[in-house]
């Protein structure tokens, strides 16, 4: 009766007998009553949106690139950036305050910081960002020139024994008839984040339905997800295959007490667990870490009897797999490299620290970008942990287990001084969820006036990002002048040369990898090291006497003297003691200048001609 009553009064109509005929009102659209069904905290968060979206696209007209220090593009981007970021996390604390707010609302917002945080420095920089993005482009064309194995590879033969991130975007190129990767590599960050959005929201949609727990949990993970391993590489594919393996299984398994939880499963559908082992197949032959990373989380995930059933199969596919793909295709890699496998579990401690305690020769800029990357993993992590204290239900989930997983194997390898940030990019869409857990009630309850409190972490989150994603941009970011450069010193050179350059930072340095001797100057002996800076000529002589008969070029930027500044492993005036030193030898030519680079080249004596 009384939402008789309710919908006669919100019609309009009167029942009172002396009310004049005439016909009824016509109920109101559907359109309209979702509009009215979402609460005041919706509609504000609707309303700041777009505004925030304005803001920032306004925000990065007349961004000075060139403008850039120490510090990257935190120095360069103007204040109504930080406005946007700000208004945009402050918006979704608006939305996540409404019990009644739709899913749309959060994923338009998620989207947004999605794209603010992985669209700016494409819509900023005319070339590909990162290096190692550059030489992964380069894999892929020198697989595509030889139709497969890539020989004569040296160094990078390790690509021909993990070949499925490479031979599948070689596939894509022979299929579309694109020159490169290079014209969808510059958005490979905002794709795969993009797409990564998908198994995150399985994952936690198979543990709570709760709207605000799935879309805070989503919301914290792009927001402290700062390792910066979801660029153009192997690491970023198989990152999303794993994700949708570990989705795949927790959607399988049986119902684990959470609030909102679907019904207990029993086993695997045939078709679905075909689906799991061709995942893992793809990991496997993609990349060396994934897979055992795969191997540990469903490892632990089958500690509770109950899961078994589900997580043993899997677990099984992804151990064969494994041992068949070493044992077989990577097999050089690993026998070549098992002496120091096995030195590596005989040092847990070294493994662990050394990630976290090379910090001594980096300037004091990055010392302190170290700093906060190392305190938001942190604080994740403790927030994640009492999160597991405080609510109870989390227990009773896998969550547990997928936080956990990544840190064995920390003590087994370092992984080249990355193994502990690896394990905490791994750990986090769980400890994500955890961390949502402890902030919001599981209830269908308002928020109160807690959300104060809640934003300004948010915001603490998004700033700790952004130092970690903006602050090396120096030399992460590339000029066109600097790409003319080094396509200069990689394609217009005979094949056999010797390119010398005095860091990493130069774009496409391994073009035509097979074709080239290459070698960094930072990457020499500490001995070799001394005497450049000792004498830059003298200590050049050995390089240059690697190219045989052949010529060597010496190329020079401006990202590399950004690199030394950055890193310090040589002082950041080498590069211009080397260029002087460079101008006044007889023996070197400069062969391509322009405002950012110099290539020069160094002729070997002939016979029969002082040398």
């Amino acid at each position: 009766m009384a939402g008789a009553y309710a919908a006669s009064s919100y019609s309009g109509h009167s029942t009172s007998p002396h009310a004049p005929p005439g016909p009824a009102p016509e109920p109101p659209s559907p359109g309209w009553s979702r509009w009215r069904r979402l609460g005041p905290g919706t509609l504000t968060a609707l309303g700041m949106l777009p505004a925030s979206v304005a803001a920032w696209l306004l925000s990065l007209r007349g961004v000075r690139l060139d403008r850039m220090g120490d510090l990257g593009l935190l120095q360069v981007l103007p204040v109504l950036f930080w406005v946007a970021l700000a208004l945009l996390t402050l918006g979704f604390c608006v939305a996540a305050g409404d019990r009644r707010t739709p899913h749309g609302c959060f994923a338009a917002y998620v989207l947004t910081l999605i794209a603010v945080l992985h669209a700016t420095s494409p819509l900023l920089y005319q070339e590909l960002r990162y290096s190692w993005a550059w030489k992964h482009v380069a894999v892929i064309d020198a697989m595509v020139r030889h139709n497969g194995e890539v020989p004569d590879a040296g160094g990078f033969t390790i690509y021909n024994q993990w070949p499925g991130f490479f031979e599948l975007n070689a596939s894509l190129l022979r299929a579309t008839g694109l020159e490169s990767a290079l014209g969808y590599a510059v958005w490979a960050q905002l794709l795969a984040n993009v797409v990564l959005l998908g198994p995150l929201l399985l994952i936690y949609r198979s543990i709570t339905s709760n709207r605000r727990l799935i879309w805070g949990a989503v919301w914290i993970y792009y927001s402290c997800s700062w390792v910066g391993q979801d660029y153009f590489a192997p690491q970023a594919f198989t990152f999303l295959l794993f994700a949708s393996v570990v989705a795949l299984v927790v959607r399988q398994l049986p119902s684990s007490g959470s609030p909102g939880t679907r019904a207990p499963r029993e086993g695997w559908p045939v078709g679905r667990l075909t689906l799991v082992l061709v995942i893992e197949a793809a990991i496997v032959c993609s990349h060396q870490l994934t897979p055992l990373m795969l191997i540990s989380a469903l490892l632990l995930l089958s500690l509770p009897r109950r899961n078994r059933r589900v997580t043993l199969p899997a677990l099984g596919g992804a151990v064969v797999l494994t041992m068949a793909w070493d044992a077989t295709v990577a097999r050089p890699y690993v026998s070549g490299n098992l002496h120091s496998f096995l030195d590596a579990l005989t040092q847990p401690e070294a493994n662990i620290w050394s990630g976290v305690s090379r910090l001594a020769e980096a300037a004091p800029s990055q010392v302190m970008v170290s700093w906060i990357e190392r305190g938001l993993s942190g604080s994740v992590l403790l927030l994640a942990v009492i999160g597991l204290a405080a609510r109870g239900w989390t227990r009773r989930t896998p969550l547990p287990w997928l936080m956990l997983f990544p840190f064995p194997l920390v003590m087994v390898n370092a992984y080249g001084g990355e193994m502990v940030f690896r394990a905490y990019m791994f750990a986090l869409p769980a400890a994500a969820l955890l961390v949502t857990a402890l902030l919001l009630p599981s209830g269908g309850r308002r928020l109160p006036a807690q959300m104060l409190g809640i934003y300004v972490l948010l915001l603490a989150m998004i700033g700790s990002l952004v130092f970690g994603y903006y602050s090396k941009e120096a030399m992460n970011r590339f000029s066109s002048d600097e790409v003319a450069a080094t396509r200069f010193a990689t394609t217009r050179t005979p094949t056999g040369s010797m390119i010398i350059s005095v860091t990493f930072a130069a774009p496409g340095l391994e073009t035509h990898y097979d074709r080239h001797e290459r070698t960094e100057i930072t990457e020499e002996s500490p001995s070799t090291k001394r005497l450049l800076l000792r004498d830059p000529l003298a200590g050049l002589e050995p390089l240059v006497g690697r190219a045989g008969n052949k010529p060597a070029y010496v190329l020079l930027n401006r990202a590399q003297t950004a690199d030394l500044r950055l890193s310090n492993e040589l002082p950041a005036s080498f590069v211009g003691r080397l260029e002087s030193a460079l101008a006044e030898a007889t023996d070197f030519t400069v062969v391509y200048r322009n405002d950012d680079a110099v290539v020069y080249r160094f002729d070997p004596p002939r016979e029969g001609r002082p040398g």
